[in-house]
């Protein structure tokens, strides 16, 4: 089996029907693929049109596979599952929110077996306007942190997260959707389903990075994403998952004095977003970093 293509899915039937009708044409030149679908636990008629997809999806380059669970297991441990039943060469996390364009997926592969050099590979993410979203990033150190809280009052947002205007070795890539040699989850193990949301895949990257795997950023290859099409957990629910994911890396992987500088900015950077709440009587803000002050 040359390729896996994991893709968890939990209520979201109508984005993933058009996610699995652009794979077909994502997939077109690769040999022998599996197409593993992790449903977390859906109550919207997902496994339905599933089972109603399965015999345009199967053909004898591509076989699809499902597992039910019974809950939301989340993102992680979702993907988890399908890592250990994946027997492809090549493995894939693709999201459910994403629209794959003809041949993006070839292409990634293609590149995999042109370039033994690079271990993990993940295509440009665009919106559906064209426009390209910011899918790679450096990993959190201090100064990286730093950035990405207070980017509002100094700029610098590229320095933190960008779309590469060329191909290039990345440190992590947004895991909406990448490719990785098998080899490489069977050394570092899947993502840490400790991180229910957000910061799952910076973590594990991290891990690969610390394990010697490369990661690069391969423009030519394009896939849509939607963007939070999988998340419903409202605005505030990714701000304080990304605290605790990130409170969670440093504890994890840094040292303590590191950890204090980290908690110490991720409170100032409540403490202002509460003072400019109240200020402008803005709920959402009041709401929001009133929680995120809590998370320590």
């Amino acid at each position: 089996m040359k390729l896996s293509i994991i893709i968890v899915n939990w209520n979201n039937k109508n984005l993933l029907q058009k996610c699995l009708e652009s794979v077909i044409g994502g997939v077109r030149g690769v040999r022998e693929c599996e197409l593993i679908i992790v449903d977390n636990g859906s109550t919207d008629g997902s496994m339905e049109l599933v089972q109603s997809l399965k015999r345009k999806v199967q053909s004898d380059s591509l076989k699809l596979k499902v597992i039910e669970n019974k809950e939301n297991l989340g993102f992680s441990k979702g993907n988890n599952i399908g890592i250990r039943k994946a027997r492809g060469e090549y493995i894939m996390l693709l999201n459910s929110d994403t629209i794959v364009k003809e041949g993006a997926i070839a292409t990634l592969v293609n590149y995999l077996d042109l370039h033994p050099e690079v271990d993990i590979v993940g295509p440009r993410l665009i919106n559906v306007d064209g426009s390209p979203q910011a899918n790679c990033g450096r990993f959190p150190t201090l100064p990286v942190v730093a950035t990405m809280l207070f980017k509002e009052h100094f700029g610098g947002s590229d320095f933190v997260r960008c779309s590469p205007q060329q191909s290039c070795f990345v440190d992590w890539l947004m895991g909406a959707a990448f490719v990785a040699r098998k080899e490489v989850f069977d050394k570092i193990g899947g993502l840490d389903e400790n991180i229910f949301m957000y910061m799952e895949e910076v973590e594990w990257f991290y891990r690969a990075a610390q394990a010697g795997f490369k990661t690069y950023f391969l423009k030519e290859a394009e896939i849509v994403h939607l963007g939070r099409g999988s998340s419903k957990s409202g605005r505030s629910g990714p701000i304080l998952n990304i605290y605790r994911g990130i409170i969670y890396f440093y504890r994890k992987h840094k040292s303590y004095w590191q950890l204090i500088v980290l908690l110490a900015m991720l409170k100032l950077k409540a403490i202002m977003s509460l003072i400019l709440g109240y200020l402008k009587n803005d709920d959402y803000l009041k709401q929001t970093y009133g929680q995120a002050l809590k998370i320590s």
